[in-house]
Order: structure tokens, then sequence, then C-alpha cells
């Protein structure tokens, strides 16, 4: 078990949390049922840096990640997400002036978010991912955005870059201060550019308890102060820290120099906090999963039906640890690109919303209470009475 920090290089990652036979992918979606039981899994152990904050994966391993066609990571559907998502773009474009300029975008995903910031600012971009599909906008970007299907790396220096965003990609890598430091390499002498960097943010999925956050693909949990530390030891000078998004994302915003940075904003000082927040989440994790089982169980034994509305990662890991699948009568998605098919590890096929007013529905479990509002009104305009219940 690797004992080293990927993020800071000290020895020692205490290990807090384990799960098992978990599959390796939670987002890639599966066009038959027995492929999607037969999924890889595998082991998953958290280890804990108390020299920087960080959490990483022990036992990742990168050879079984495939990032590809039918990886659907996609959530602008969702009409919550993208009020946040214009909003980022609104500030970020007001507060450093992009305008006119050539934005690159690591880990792109389906390019939803680079488009708008380049239809919003009249910006160039271009947008690096493997599992990037230049299809799904095509009527969207024409001349202002083009992608690349790779992995970021120094083939690409040579791109234009003003500003350079991140967006939910840093989790999905294991050797984290490798590739920061590789990263910068690429930014080479251009001190001027503008670097975003957006993840999930371990501190709430610590002190909730919120152990349906934690997946296979993210081998990486960063914390405001793990963050911004990582970047200032690579040459970066980190100069806004932030969490949006109800307070589940972390977002931070740098600019390269020269040499290595010392920390000079209130929220990197929060190594002490996070330390408890870990110990507190491993000694009561195994009781929020156990209270979790009752609770589905409970419902079944009542003579309920119940759902799960979200069927993304959060989905796949909730049903994979609490162990539950035949409790659960629908799994329903927005995301027309999921529905029809089925989830890595539990086999079961995700519907639309409109399966609830075909078939009695009592419970609706869902994936993340910040959608609850805009469920809650989907639910009423289609005359479902189900009772919402945020995980």
């Amino acid at each position: 078990m690797d004992s080293i920090c990927p993020n800071c290089h000290a020895s020692g990652m205490d290990v807090f949390f384990e799960a098992r036979d978990i599959p390796v992918h939670s987002c890639m979606m599966l066009e038959d049922r027995q492929a999607a039981v037969d999924y890889p899994t595998r082991d998953l152990a958290l280890g804990f840096c108390r020299a920087c904050g960080f959490i990483s994966n022990v036992l990742f391993d990168p050879n079984v990640q495939e990032y590809a066609e039918g990886y659907e990571e996609q959530q602008s559907f969702s009409p919550r997400f993208c009020a946040f998502q214009t909003s980022l773009i609104a500030r970020l474009i007001d507060r450093y002036d992009l305008r006119d300029k050539d934005v690159v975008e690591i880990g792109c995903g389906k390019g939803d978010f680079l488009i708008e910031l380049c239809e919003a600012g009249g910006n160039r971009g271009v947008g690096i991912d493997p599992a990037c599909d230049p299809l799904r906008f095509a009527d969207r970007g024409a001349g202002r955005v083009r992608f690349i299907a790779e992995l970021y790396s120094a083939a690409h220096a040579d791109l234009a870059c003003d500003f350079l965003c991140c967006r939910h990609t840093l989790e999905h890598i294991h050797p984290t201060s490798e590739f920061i430091g590789r990263f910068r390499q690429v930014l080479g002498d251009n001190e001027g550019v503008v670097v975003l960097l957006e993840v999930p943010d371990v501190g709430r999925v610590l002190r909730e308890r919120a152990f349906w956050d934690i997946y296979y693909e993210h081998c990486s949990y960063f914390g405001l102060g793990s963050l911004a530390r990582l970047f200032r030891a690579n040459h970066f000078d980190v100069v806004d820290l932030t969490k949006d998004f109800d307070d589940q994302y972390l977002l931070l915003v740098a600019r390269p120099v020269d040499a290595p940075t010392s920390a000079c904003l209130d929220e990197e000082d929060d190594l002490e906090q996070i330390t408890g927040e870990v110990e507190a989440f491993s000694s009561g994790v195994r009781d929020r999963i156990a209270g979790l089982h009752a609770q589905v169980a409970g419902l079944r034994d009542a003579g309920k039906r119940v759902a799960i509305w979200g069927s993304g990662s959060k989905c796949v890991s909730f049903l994979s640890t609490v162990g539950v699948g035949d409790e659960i009568d629908a799994v329903v998605d927005i995301n027309p690109h999921r529905q029809g098919k089925f989830l890595a590890g539990s086999g079961k096929q995700v519907v639309a919303p409109a399966f609830l007013q075909a078939n009695r529905i009592d419970a609706i479990l869902v994936m993340n209470a910040v959608y609850c509002a805009e469920i809650q009104r989907q639910i009423d305009e289609m005359g479902v009475s189900a009772e919402l219940i945020p995980v």
C-alpha cells in the first residue's frame, strides 16, 4: 500500500475508510444489463496525509480507467446547475476581463462550459478531453471552439492561452503534484495567464458522512488548504480561493510565477480542522451507511415503492456501498443520454422522469439535495405526489 503522499511527497498516509468491489467507473453507461452487472470492480482505501491535508485512494490503479465513448458526465440538463455555471462565467469574465481572449480547458467534458464562456465573452476556445464529443453541441460554438480528444500534455504547449481552466478533472488524477508540475511546465514563461481549478470539497463530504461522493475514479480529494498548497509548491501564486454551488465545490484562481509561494489567504489554514473531520468521518461513516440501509429497507417493508433521482456517480456509489438494489424500483435522470442505459455494478436501468407518471412511486431518494426544489417543481407539474427524501 502506497505510503507516500502524491500531493506533497510526505511519508505516511493514514487509511481511514475502505470500500470493497466498487465499479472502476461510475459514469460509464452500459448498453446491456449483464455487461453493467459484470463491469470491473476494485477496492478503495482512502489515506489521509497529516502533513498537507490531502486525501487519496492509496489502492488506485490508473490502468483500469477508460474515459471514452459511453462516459456520460454532463450536468447542464439541470436548470439549477446551468444557473450556477452561467453565474460563474459572468463573474470570471468581469473579474479577469475575459473578452476576446484565448481560452483552453483541460478535461472539458462535453464542452458546454467552454462554449458558454466563449459565447458570453467573445472568446476563442480549445477543449481537451479524451471523452469529448464534438457533435454534442455541433450547433453552438462554431468558429469559436474546437475540441481535441486527447489527454493534456506538453504537446499542447503551443496553444495560445490567456485563461486556462480545469474543472472537475484534478480529482481524477492520482499523481497530483506530478500533474500540476507538468501543467506549470507547459505554461512556461506565460506568466500572464489566469488559471482556474474547480474540484469537489472533501470537507463537506467528511462533515456530512457523504460516502456516496467517494468513488473509484475520484482518487484525489481536496480541501481549500491542500489544493492551495499543491499549487504554491508548483510555482503558482494563489490569488483567490473560494467555495461555490452550495459549498460543494472549491474554486482556486492562480497565476504562474517563477518560484514556490507562501500561504497568505485565511482559507488555507485548515489543516487542524480537516484532521478532526477525517477522524469524525472514520468513526461515524459506518453508522451512516447502516442507517441509510435501514431507511430504504423500512420504506420497502412499509409497502412503499422507491426511486432514486440522479443516476450519476453518487447513485452508483450509494447503491454499491449501501448494498441496495432490489429495494429500488427505478433510477430517474433528466439527462437523455443516460436514459435507457444501465448502471455499472447494480445493473439498474435509467429511466426518464415520465416513468413516474405511469408507475406508482411513493418515495424518491434525491442524490443531491441542491436539486430538490427543481425536482419538486417537475414532479408537481407531472402530477406525481411522491415524497422527496434528500440523501
